[in-house]
């Protein structure tokens, strides 16, 4: 019904609709494709704790090894961690799927506020959406930039460092000089 009004609101030619659908059923494919591996991977990396041999599900078990291995600082990395993600991931829905249980018990094992961790989770994937595969390609495409995309992956680089690193100083300032707590973290450390 869509594709029938923008046919008569644009006053588009038949030819010009089949251009357009054919361009958009290039561009859904591609992303359905990715979607079709990427929602099992999350669902494998979530549920790997259901297991008959008791073992930690994949996140709990990183969580305890970057806690363990970084320590205090790690709340800096936080937001470039949800970054990598969405980088990788193509979402920053994916991103916050795939993390936010890792940043959570990261910040359980620091003795931290485990919102906050995924805050700053949120935070990084939102930066790292900027130079996502997917987003830039469907961009360039967008805006009749195809094949130059290393060229807007040179320029979305810098807004997402920045964005990074202010989120990282900033989640040091919040857990070490504000203290920032909330009640389950409260009630964690008092277990």
């Amino acid at each position: 019904m869509v594709v029938l009004i923008t046919y008569f609101l644009h006053k588009m030619k038949p030819q010009e609709m089949t251009r357009a659908i054919g361009e958009s059923s290039k561009t859904l494919i591609g992303a359905g494709f990715v979607l079709i591996f990427t929602i099992p991977m999350v669902r494998i990396l979530i549920n790997s704790g259901v297991n008959d041999l008791g073992y930690s599900s994949m996140p709990i078990a990183m969580a305890e090894w970057v806690a363990n291995t970084m320590g205090w600082i790690y709340p800096a990395f936080a937001a470039s961690v949800g970054a990598l993600g969405a980088f990788i991931a193509g979402s920053n829905t994916v991103s916050n799927m795939m993390l936010s249980q890792f940043q959570f018990s990261t910040a359980t094992n620091l003795g931290l506020t485990g919102s906050a961790m995924v805050a700053l989770q949120a935070v990084g994937a939102a930066a790292g959406n900027m130079i996502a595969i997917h987003n830039v390609v469907a961009a360039s495409a967008t805006v009749g930039m195809l094949g130059r995309e290393g060229y807007i992956l040179r320029k979305t680089i810098l807004p997402t460092l920045y964005y990074v690193i202010f989120a990282g100083i900033i989640g040091l300032i919040m857990f070490y000089w504000m203290d920032i707590t909330d009640a389950l973290t409260i009630y964690l450390n008092t277990l």
